[in-house]
């Protein structure tokens, strides 16, 4: 294609429109590295050097490791971190297995009752369900203070489905036809065929049912005590609410939080993620609008 007759958007951009993208990217890059560089400087410094500095430092001339030391010895923030990690491993992998057979029922033409059960989880999309509902379907199926009850109630999400739902009707049909030829029934079709073609959208997915379980804290504070907190509502009751939390096993409550803690344990509760991303960021684009065209 010609310079006379390429597109405008397919031709090179100008120096000037270069340089301000790239000013633009700076200025992006600084709004996010900064602040977390200040969390983490913070959390690194002694509590003498913070209270010297006004409350924030960006660089410790005296790095130490005691804030990290002090929420990492057995107490809240450790068994925290652990249920947290633990319902985000468990509630990922149950999300992902319930979400992609639904997903893949319903991608199916022919379905017994595919169309009404499709209206019916959309139904829920647009007609959430009120926290007082929600709480009392928990309380019911005696969930309440159980991790189950921050699993069960948000197994799937409509947004998810939907793009694994959009994903699978974009797998060509040819390829179903050859497995029923070959003899496969719909779940060894699933298991050979659909999931082996499907591995970014169910990086993506994965990934977005992760963040979601990591970062959630709202339904921890209506369902569970605060000895079976997650690290999400422990750092809200640190940084938000500024107190401590009362240990239920040894019935002694923690001071108030220094900054110090305050920012170790948001240092903690944010990397888990920032680890994660980088590894999965290449499907974002292809398992996303793959699936959210077709849909």
């Amino acid at each position: 294609m010609s310079a006379q007759t390429r597109p405008g958007w397919m031709e090179k951009p100008k120096p000037a429109t270069q340089a301000a993208k790239v000013l633009a990217l700076a200025v992006v890059v600084l709004l996010v590295c900064v602040p977390f560089l200040v969390i983490l400087s913070t959390s690194l410094a002694s509590q003498r050097e913070v209270i010297a500095n006004g409350g924030w430092v960006l660089w410790p001339t005296d790095p130490t490791l005691k804030a990290y030391e002090d929420i990492l010895d057995g107490g809240i923030v450790t068994h925290a971190l652990g249920v947290s990690a633990g319902v985000t491993v468990l509630g990922t992998l149950l999300s992902l297995a319930c979400t992609v057979t639904l997903a893949y029922a319903l991608s199916r033409p022919g379905v017994f009752g595919g169309k009404p059960v499709l209206l019916l989880v959309l139904f829920t999309f647009l007609f959430p369900p009120g926290m007082i509902p929600s709480f009392l379907v928990v309380k019911e199926l005696g969930l309440l203070d159980s991790y189950g009850s921050l699993v069960l109630p948000v197994l799937v999400n409509v947004f998810n489905l939907v793009v694994l739902r959009g994903f699978f009707q974009g797998i060509p049909e040819e390829l179903y036809e050859a497995a029923r030829l070959d003899g496969a029934g719909d779940w060894r079709v699933l298991w050979s065929v659909v999931l082996p073609l499907s591995k970014a959208a169910l990086a993506v997915v994965g990934l977005f049912y992760a963040v979601a379980y990591w970062n959630s804290w709202f339904y921890a504070s209506l369902y569970l005590e605060s000895d079976h907190w997650p690290l999400q509502q422990v750092l809200r009751t640190y940084v938000v609410a500024g107190s401590g939390i009362t240990d239920t096993t040894t019935g002694e409550a923690t001071v108030n939080a220094p900054q110090t803690v305050q920012m170790a344990v948001l240092v903690l509760a944010t990397v888990p993620i920032l680890l994660v991303y980088p590894f999965l960021q290449k499907y974002f684009t292809k398992g996303v609008l793959t699936g959210a065209i077709k849909s």
